[in-house]
């Protein structure tokens, strides 16, 4: 691979204007497909499997023309302080508001509070439920409007008008924290390279890549049903990466300049090695993403596979993109150690023209000096001197992190966990306020009657059976269909629908239901937003350990033939595990214990959603075997060419420490720009993405990793005899580039000049 990839690297450089026109044909290509295509249209949220999603199938049979996707609003009237909705002059403000609602082109119908029992025991409090025969990402602006006007008019009336439902759903914000992220990256680019030109470069290639992807996504969101937060999402993992890779890539190159190569050759090699080690990153990180599908949710498969099309253009653009930028900044990406004018280099010294091969690592040194070792070098060299104590301590700390995850709850964001500041959020609390918690999130009974003898007396027992359960509040009478052999009812429980109350009431019913079912034939289901948020936490736990073994299991195989050693990909594997957990443990502290809820923006604590410890299973396994790859595998390298173990882990952190640490702090950086964003799902991924990196690079890599190989020693890299000659040699570390120039009768590493020492 190694070869390959030299060889694309040099052709890349070579034929950079082609390169670049093919690039920029295809972001010109996505952004016109994407300014072209529809709006996206409904997002389908089936889960394949459930009770919930069944019985929502059944309703879409049994009542035609009833679209069980479409959208809903409820308008929530207040009577000012002394008044009641009752009140002739509210009341008059009122149905002048529904018969305004049940003009509107798209609405299905609007129920009256004072025909429908929607008004509150005291009088204060009454909604209005509207129905549209579209979903909410359907609805045009216009039907939005007449929503939002015909409620103004009600409280230019006097009264308090909040709306909640989907109707009013917008496109996630993600805040100005998104730019600062970038910002960030900025930073620490041109601190790593000391150049405006060398950081310039992997910030414009991951934003040309995600330009790409996130384009490409809009383009095909209206055919694919894709969701607003899967852009969001792969442009969250696309900066990330891109960056990271173009980083890694930039600074092998520079190190090769610094060793005396002419930069074709130094673009080359940089690719042939380093690029191998980004090709199979971002194989793991892809693996992970695409493995999302094994849970079989439709909407978590699809951001899954929109953010691994992501990785996969990072990578590509990596390995071609960058070298032919690299052609096209010539002398002004300077050798590794050669400090640019914006550090204060170029002043003084044989070399401050920057001629190649003219420094070392070490920079601008005199003859007989020798370079100060940098930190990452100091910092291994204390770790292999005390490996136990080091692994003890990032074990206990990541294990005390980690804590909290063992009070994990898990659910699904509603409207109670917006903002006060929306209006959705408003007319949540006042509803509970009004009717109590339970009626945010009503319960859907399905009666299927179709095998039974009697369907009405099948309804009536079902509707008799539900009201001497436990924490039921109300249930209404069963509405059965045109056919008579399919009813719903309706049932409100006493508590919120994020509460564990709810979810054992789901459970009752369903296991009363099959006793309804043995004596009368007739189906029981529980359906409605709340079940449908029960079903899928359990589907997720449920599917939690398989994708475990198929995720981590491939990448361990893959990891194995990278390193050609048993132990290094295992000890990866166990300290991911701790990395993932400890930042699992850090979201509920956050989301759902509240510690530094202010700071992060989290105006409502609850469980942590469902998808989340699943999601960042998988996003993070893949992170983290970015920085398992990148580092490891120099010091592989140094081991192979024959270092001691010990040596070559000192060697690792010489070359690898500081592009780590900085490739993390611009991925956290990334990843802590979407907390801004007005999406509480994208703002609990960001933050739990930047704090698992922060505990996986920075314990777990830079300390565990070295404690563990120190202890060690040869024994880290052994592998059996038979399984080393029956696996590939993909050659990460370019041992094939060495071999194939001692092969040749002119200076086996190609155009190298002389390089102090």
């Amino acid at each position: 691979m190694a070869t390959f990839l030299y060889k694309l690297g040099r052709l890349a450089f070579r034929r950079r204007h082609f390169v670049a026109l093919i690039w920029v044909a295809l972001l010109t290509l996505a952004g016109a497909g994407a300014a072209g295509a529809p709006p996206a249209g409904t997002t389908s949220f089936s889960i394949p499997g459930t009770e919930a999603q069944k019985a929502f199938d059944l309703l879409e049979q049994r009542f035609p023309g009833q679209r069980a996707d479409g959208a809903t609003a409820r308008v929530v009237f207040k009577a000012p302080p002394g008044e009641k909705m009752t009140d002739a002059g509210n009341k008059a403000a009122v149905e002048k508001t529904v018969g305004e609602l049940a003009d509107g082109s798209e609405v299905a119908s609007v129920a009256d509070p004072y025909t429908g029992d929607a008004v509150s025991k005291d009088g204060t409090i009454a909604y209005a439920s509207v129905k549209y025969d579209v979903s909410g990402m359907e609805l045009e602006e216009s039907t939005k409007d007449a929503l939002e006007d015909a409620a103004q008019q009600a409280r230019d009336a006097g009264l308090t008008v909040e709306i909640g439902g989907d109707a009013l759903q917008a496109v996630p914000e993600t805040g100005a924290t998104e730019i600062i992220g970038i910002a960030v990256a900025a930073v620490v680019l041109v601190i790593t390279f000391g150049s405006l030109v060398a950081a310039g470069l992997p910030l414009l290639t991951a934003l040309i890549g995600v330009g790409i992807g996130v384009s490409s996504i809009t383009a095909l969101a209206s055919v694919l049903e894709l969701g607003s937060t899967t852009s969001i999402l792969a442009m969250m993992i696309g900066l990330a990466v891109g960056i990271d890779y173009a980083l890694f890539i930039v600074s092998r190159y520079r190190a090769e300049l610094a060793e005396g190569r002419e930069r074709e050759e130094a673009a080359g090699r940089a690719v042939g090695t380093a690029g191998s080690a980004v090709v199979f990153a971002g194989l793991t990180v892809v693996i992970a993403l695409v493995g999302l599908a094994v849970v079989n949710i439709p909407m978590l498969t699809k951001m899954g596979v929109a953010a691994a099309g992501t990785v996969a253009i990072a990578v590509l653009i990596a390995l071609t993109m960058v070298p032919a930028l690299l052609g096209y900044a010539g002398r002004r990406v300077r050798p590794a150690g050669a400090k640019g004018k914006l550090l204060g280099g170029g002043r003084k010294g044989p070399d401050a023209e920057g001629n190649e091969g003219a420094q070392g690592d070490g920079g601008a040194q005199g003859e007989g000096r020798q370079p100060k070792a940098n930190l990452g070098t100091r910092w291994a060299s204390f770790v292999v001197r005390r490996p136990l104590a080091v692994l003890l301590l990032g074990v206990v700390g990541l294990g005390a992190a980690a804590i909290p995850a063992a009070s994990l709850e898990l659910g699904l964001p509603d409207d109670g966990s917006q903002p006060t500041s929306t209006t959705q959020r408003r007319a949540y609390d006042l509803l509970s306020e009004g009717f109590g918690p339970g009626f945010n999130g009503p319960l859907m009974v399905v009666v299927d009657a179709k095998d039974s003898d009697a369907p009405k007396e099948a309804f009536t027992d079902v509707s008799d059976m539900i009201k001497d359960l436990e924490g039921v509040v109300a249930v209404t009478p069963p509405q059965p269909n045109k056919a008579g052999d399919t009813a719903t009812i309706t049932v409100i429980p006493d508590s919120k629908p994020s509460s564990s109350q709810t979810e054992d009431l789901v459970h009752a019913i369903r296991d009363a239901g099959r006793d309804v079912e043995a004596d009368t034939g007739a189906q029981t289901l529980v359906t409605g937003s709340t079940a449908m948020n029960i079903d899928v936490s359990q589907k997720l736990n449920d599917a939690l350990l398989p994708y475990l073994v198929l995720v981590v299991g491939l990448a361990f195989l893959l990891l194995i033939v990278v390193f050609r050693s048993i132990l290094v990909p295992l000890k990866a594997a166990l300290g991911f595990l701790l990395s993932v957990m400890a930042a699992l443990g850090a979201v509920v502290a956050v989301f759902q214990w509240g510690w530094l809820s202010g700071l992060m923006g989290v105006e409502e604590t609850g469980p942590v959603m469902s998808m989340m410890p699943i999601f960042m299973v998988g996003v993070v396994f893949g992170l983290a075997m970015d920085y398992e790859v990148f580092l490891v595998t120099r010091m592989r390298e140094a081991y192979v060419h024959g270092e001691k173990p010990n040596q070559a882990v000192v060697t690792g952190f010489k070359h690898g420490a500081r592009v780590v640490t900085a490739a993390a702090v611009i991925m956290m950086a990334v990843f802590a720009g979407f907390i801004g964003s007005s999406e509480s799902m994208v703002k609990m991924i960001g933050f739990g993405l930047a704090i698992a990196v922060f505990f996986d690079a920075f314990v777990v890599r830079m300390a565990i990793v070295p404690a563990v190989l120190a202890l060690l020693g040869r024994k880290a890299w052994w592998l059996p005899k038979w399984l080393d000659r029956a696996l590939p040699n993909v050659d990460v570390e370019g041992e094939g580039l060495r071999t194939a120039g001692e092969g040749r009768h002119t200076d086996p590493d190609g155009d190298r000049t002389p390089a102090r020492t």
